[in-house]
């Protein structure tokens, strides 16, 4: 059909009052079509434009060839170009405008930007207002003479060209990107309409459709096209206007466009390919995906870079079907090209995801080389998340070479003594591929797992912490926080074996530091424990997330049963040191236990969180659970013992009465083996003051480990066995200095072992029948302390209720707080307060039978003037209180 032509003049140059009109106007464009149109054909000269032009000044103006969409869904499709005008107006603008009607394709099926070049532009209006020729129409069949140099267009704009073609691709979206127009800024409207070209080539049909634009403009912040274009001199103002903005006509952009599809379109450009764009449409996947694109360029010998390079192995893989053998040969070699220095981890991730598609789908010569570059870069590149090839992908003389290559750089690094600071994940990349490549590992396995073990506890908890310290602990030795430990699995701060300063002794009784082997596995491998239980796997509902490291290393273990066996018998080895780290690791990683193997300490472990879970509170009942787990006495393997300690009562002391339960449930050669011998002390020493059981706990102590507690603990213990003694038997002669002696041994001394002991010290000396010498030796150490801790004693009901109802005794204390007056400051003050503040009220509320008694008893143990000193005191404050009533008295009246 034949479609409808408009032409236009627009008003002069510089002239005002003059409006610009329709010259003709084809058949069914309406009125309201002829109002829309009229703003598209605006045109304002550059800046500079001379007055009266030259013909070649004239043809250098740009020109605004426009595609737009108007309102009632039609299109229109015109040139708007500098004309020869008369002698008052020396420049007109006239516009030659197709209108196309909705629904109906441009003639040819051709898209709006191909027209720009036609030669059927009309620059003045025709004679009886017909056009001589369809400039739509007439154009020339096939794209090569509307395609002409954008080949070199392209390369010219290499930089900007992957910037632009992401911003064209979402100006081209179905709902119009809001922000304004795309600006492109070029010296010449024709390169515009070159960007154009290039997207319309590059873009799907229906996205290059939506695509309005003008190729120039001085207002492209009013302009509702998506893409204008505006000389450089309009740039500033385009950028003022908040728009987005291109400036091809200066220097190059620094930052690149993260658009994967955009980058890969650019470099298919540059390569001077347009036709890959077609040959992607006709692969399944997103129009917009860079996968299909990327694919089709590398397969064509299209350098591209790691992204796009990722993209394309990454939708290979989730589509193998959808190429054929040729094409995914020419893809393979592009991915593996020995020229390619700049693979990142994603593309080597999305090659193994390839790998894994294609084996087994096709020959093993076409995989081979991707198997061979996925075991390099895990290897060399040290990248532990890749997906390695199946075992049997290198048989044959590709997995052969492979070996003769890689072989010693594995060896090598396994044998080194740095494998204590290695990533855990590096260590499983390298025990994988040399399983892999058919290497005999089996004597490094011993040292190899003695220092990963280690180092998977380490990893464990650097992920468990946070920057508030470890997660959510709740572990029943805290009774605090015993209802969370009912309702969630052990979890947090670190639980050695061992606490305080002492270190643990080993089984010879030589202090071990943690990672330091325990005895050797051999006899507990010997047993059979039965059917373990495994532990609760990681991720279920309750449990903290596995350590990115779990599913390479569960894959390890589960291939080779040689690794597991060393593995698993390095970590129960070290178990005994830190049972809170083991727990928590087996909480995170569901490692799996075999039936022939002990594995006692592994198995006590793993019992802890579910037995945390349901017990909660009650540490006794949860210290014969753990224990049960082992399945082993502690006779037969005594560090079991420590284990259970370190998971019950992880870094805190036990009370008391645990302590005393741990000390019967095993010889004290058993607790000596383990080291628990010092969690015993520490209950004695950090029991309550009021807690009379450890001064017995302590006794015994100090009888069954006499050569393994020493020093300041050793004083301690013996400090509340000698209470133990004051309170309850008859105490070595000395004892008032032992207190003094054991107490300065022991600093820094608990503060409630030393309340309990200056306590009983002070009871035993307030006793009637304290020995003398004791008594004597106590007033001249003018101990400070000591003294304190009598005084404090002689203040307390039971003492002041004997004092008020035994005569005998209240004589007795008048004696010793009056007989040592010159010792010394601490002790003449404390006895004269006792006198004045504790004897003499007792003494005022006796009758006067009991006060005579009193009296005649200091006389009988003393003599006749320390009774007349007794007579004295009492009467000095009889008289004295009389005297104050007399002077009252006197003083009222």
């Amino acid at each position: 059909m034949s479609l409808a032509q408009v032409h236009h003049i627009s008003a002069a140059a510089g002239d005002e009052s003059a409006e610009g009109r329709f010259t003709a106007v084809g058949r069914g464009v309406t009125a309201a079509l002829l109002a829309e149109l009229e703003p598209l054909f605006a045109y304002v000269l550059p800046d500079g434009a001379p007055h009266r032009p030259t013909d070649a000044e004239l043809r250098s103006l740009p020109q605004a060839f426009t595609y737009a969409v108007l309102s009632d869904g039609s299109r229109a499709v015109g040139r708007t170009a500098p004309a020869r005008g008369e002698s008052s107006a020396p420049v007109r603008f006239h516009t030659h405008a197709v209108h196309i009607p909705v629904g109906v394709p441009l003639p040819g099926d051709r898209l709006p930007v191909e027209a720009w070049r036609s030669p059927h532009w009309a620059t003045v209006t025709p004679a009886g207002g017909a056009s001589l020729s369809d400039p739509l129409g007439a154009l020339p069949p096939g794209p090569a003479p509307v395609r002409e140099g954008l080949d070199d267009f392209a390369v010219s704009r290499g930089p900007w060209l992957a910037a632009v073609l992401s911003d064209l691709r979402r100006a081209s979206e179905e709902a119009a990107p809001a922000g304004g127009p795309v600006v492109l800024v070029e010296r010449r409207s024709a390169d515009v309409a070159r960007w154009l070209g290039l997207a319309a080539v590059a873009l799907p049909r229906e996205s290059a459709e939506r695509l309005t634009f003008t190729t120039y403009t001085r207002r492209p912040g009013s302009s509702a096209l998506r893409v204008v274009g505006v000389a450089p001199e309009d740039a500033a103002a385009a950028r003022e206007a908040g728009l987005r903005v291109h400036v091809c006509a200066d220097r190059p952009p620094v930052e690149a466009t993260g658009d994967v599809w955009a980058r890969t379109a650019a470099r298919v450009w540059r390569s001077r390919a347009p036709e890959l764009f077609q040959e992607a449409r006709g692969l399944p996947g997103d129009p917009f995906a860079a996968g299909p694109l990327a694919v089709v360029a590398l397969c064509a010998g299209v350098g591209l870079g790691s992204e796009e390079r990722a993209a394309a192995a990454a939708w290979a893989a989730e589509r193998p079907y959808a190429l054929d053998a040729k094409r995914t040969g020419q893809l393979v070699e592009a991915l593996t090209s020995p020229g390619i220095d700049d693979r990142t981890g994603s593309e080597f991730d999305a090659v193994g995801r390839l790998f894994g598609a294609l084996d087994g789908r096709c020959p093993a010569p076409v995989t081979a080389p991707l198997a061979a570059m996925l075991v390099t870069e895990a290897v060399r590149g040290g990248n532990g998340s890749l997906e390695l090839p199946r075992r049997d992908a290198f048989v044959g003389p590709e997995g052969e070479a492979i070996a003769g290559v890689l072989g010693p750089e594995i060896l090598t690094e396994l044998e080194s003594g740095a494998g204590g600071s290695r990533p855990v994940a590096r260590t499983v990349q390298l025990l994988r591929v040399a399983r892999l490549l058919g290497m005999n590992t089996r004597d490094l396995l011993p040292d190899v797992a003695t220092r990963l073990a280690p180092a998977l506890l380490r990893e464990t908890e650097a992920e468990t912490e946070g920057p508030e310290g470890p997660e959510g602990y709740a572990g029943p030795g805290r009774p605090e926080a015993a209802a969370e430990a009912a309702a969630g699995p052990l979890r947090g701060a670190r639980t050695p074996g061992l606490t305080g300063s002492r270190g643990a002794p080993g089984p010879s009784g030589t202090p071990r530091t943690p990672g330091t082997p325990g005895p050797s596995g051999a006899a507990r491998a010997s047993g059979s424990a039965g059917t373990p239980a495994a532990p609760r796997p990681s991720g279920t509902a309750g449990s903290p997330a596995a350590p990115a490291f779990a599913p390479a290393l569960l894959e390890l273990l589960d291939e080779q049963f040689d690794v597991r066996t060393a593995l698993l018998g390095a970590l129960d080895r070290i178990a005994p040191e830190d049972p809170g780290a083991v727990a928590r690791f087996l909480e995170r990683v569901a490692v799996p236990f075999t039936g022939t193997q002990a594995l006692p300490h592994l198995r006590m472990c793993a019992e802890a969180p579910g037995a945390m879970t349901t017990l909660g509170r009650d540490r006794t009942a949860l210290w014969h659970r753990i224990l049960r787990a082992a399945g082993l006495s502690p006779f037969a393997e005594p560090l079991v013992l420590r284990t259970a300690a370190g998971l019950v009562w992880e870094d805190r002391a036990p009370t008391v009465e645990e302590a005393r339960l741990l000390l019967e449930a095993a010889t004290s050669d058993a607790h000596r083996a383990a080291g628990t011998w010092s969690r015993l002390a520490d209950a004695a020493l950090g029991a309550p003051a009021d807690a009379e059981e450890a001064e017995a706990l302590a006794h015994d102590l100090l009888r069954a480990f006499p050569q393994e507690i020493q020093g300041r603990e050793r004083a301690a213990l013996q400090l509340l066995a000698l209470c133990r003694d004051l309170r309850t038997g008859a105490p070595e002669p000395g004892w008032a200095d032992r207190v003094r002696t054991l107490r300065d041994r022991a600093a820094p001394l608990e503060p409630q072992v030393q309340e309990r002991a200056f306590t009983a010290l002070a009871e035993r000396l307030l006793a009637p029948d304290r020995p003398g010498a004791e008594l004597y030796a106590f007033v001249r150490s003018d101990d400070t302390d000591l003294i304190a801790a009598y005084d404090r004693a002689a203040r307390t009901e039971p003492t002041r209720t004997r004092l008020r109802t035994q005569p005998a005794y209240a004589a007795d204390c008048f004696t010793v707080w009056t007989a040592h007056p010159h010792v010394g400051p601490a002790w003449t003050t404390r006895a004269a307060a006792l006198l004045e503040e504790v004897l003499r009220p007792a003494v005022r509320s006796m009758s006067a039978e009991l006060v005579a008694e009193v009296e005649e008893t200091v006389g009988r143990t003393g003599s006749s003037g320390r009774a007349n000193a007794f007579r004295d005191w009492n009467r000095s404050r009889t008289l004295g209180r009389l005297g104050r009533r007399i002077v009252g008295r006197v003083r009222r009246g």
